[in-house]
């Protein structure tokens, strides 16, 4: 129970595409004009197709590879914002480290200046009245998670990208924790820039993530690296057209051709059916913690406004005592700690006693699977079990 790091099991597709990549293939794209260099070409290609049907996008080719999603959040934070281009910024509280850290780097340069936009304490939900009231006229972006990595908050992203749009300000969402899980299409929601990880719910292994960029965002969007791409090598700048412009050095191929499986499983499915098997896993969560004596639950109370990601606390236990419990005497595994969004846990107000304890959900759990672990956390409440 910590897909919310990175999911696992994957689909079984995931495994085999890559094993057959590692022991058919073994190409680097663009680097060969041989049968396995350009079938590896035609895979990741495949896997920029998929994705911009998965999230609606405007052009398959405006999907950058990245390592992760800091990766792709670092891409679109620091190609829009610096000394280039000097300005206002706009996030939130219950923002992860990888859009807070970018920001401060920024302003502490002296470049930017932001504002953090607060949440309400017991939800985590932004009001889009309060983004829009933060709105300066050198504002250039902003920045919002869509889903709380530690309270499993859900934000209105559409609302907010309207007003982000109706002022003509580059609106660039998180989706670390709703991708894979929630239903994003990015033109309806008024989407400029969405970075996932790979490797958590669109199923792909460690070390692959997305950046999208709405057409006419490469224009302002400056490159932070530059280098070979296997396209017109014999100029010395880089390309300007997509997706090269931000893709320099080999793709990490192998970890392409699962994320393309990944999202394939998804697709076969039906991110509504997987979205709602997570509404379900919710419920019976929240049905089995209402009436545990000493454990507490933040963020949504209820399934309105939140996916299956669960900070809990239990009165005498401290988180990482808590995990230890539930792994050693139970086989469960979950996340302690600040769950790097230092700023979400001082909102909820669980810095002082190191954060809390984190459940995540994915498809591959049962209903039986969330029931089991609420009744170890009601024994465990009740018997003061030991680590």
């Amino acid at each position: 129970m910590d897909n919310a790091a990175t999911s696992f099991p994957k689909p079984r597709g995931v495994y085999d595409a890559m094993m057959r990549y590692a022991n058919e293939l073994g190409a680097s794209a663009g680097r060969g004009a041989y049968h396995e260099a350009m079938e590896t070409a035609g895979l990741i290609s495949q896997c920029r197709q998929r994705l911009n049907t998965f999230f609606n996008g405007e052009n398959p080719n405006h999907f950058i590879f990245t390592l992760n999603c800091t990766d792709g959040l670092n891409k679109a934070i620091k190609g829009l914002l610096g000394p280039h281009n000097r300005g206002h910024a706009i996030c939130t509280w219950i923002d992860h480290n990888s859009i807070l850290r970018p920001l401060n780097a920024l302003t502490d340069d002296g470049w930017i200046e932001q504002t953090r936009v607060k949440v309400g304490p017991a939800t985590g939900l932004v009001d889009p009245q309060d983004i829009r009231r933060a709105i300066r006229p050198d504002t250039k972006l902003i920045a919002i998670t869509h889903a709380s990595n530690v309270t499993g908050t859900v934000q209105p992203i559409r609302e907010i990208g309207r007003i982000a749009r109706e002022h003509d300000i580059p609106f660039l969402v998180d989706a670390a924790q709703s991708a894979g899980h929630l239903p994003i299409d990015v033109q309806a929601d008024f989407v400029d820039l969405l970075a996932a990880p790979g490797h958590k719910g669109l199923f792909g292994p460690l070390g692959t993530g997305l950046l999208y960029l709405r057409p006419g965002m490469e224009k302002i969007v400056r490159t932070t690296q530059e280098g070979g791409t296997g396209s017109i090598s014999e100029e010395d700048r880089q390309p300007t057209f997509m997706p090269d412009r931000y893709e320099s050095g080999s793709h990490n191929a192998i970890g392409i051709v699962g994320l393309s499986e990944g999202i394939q499983w998804l697709s076969s499915e039906g991110i509504n059916k997987v979205h709602e098997h997570d509404l379900n896993l919710v419920r019976v969560f929240i049905d089995g913690m209402s009436n545990i004596e000493g454990l507490t639950y933040y963020g949504p109370q209820g399934v309105r406004n939140r996916m299956g990601v669960f900070s809990v606390h239990i009165d005498g236990y401290d988180p990482t005592e808590l995990a230890l419990i539930l792994e050693n005497h139970y086989g469960i595994l979950t996340r302690p700690g600040i769950h790097c969004a230092p700023l979400a846990h001082q909102t909820i107000g669980t810095t002082a006693f190191g954060g809390t304890t984190r459940f995540s959900f994915s498809p591959f759990l049962s209903k039986q699977d969330v029931k089991f672990a609420t009744d170890a956390l009601a024994e465990i409440a009740m018997n003061h079990v030991t680590a």
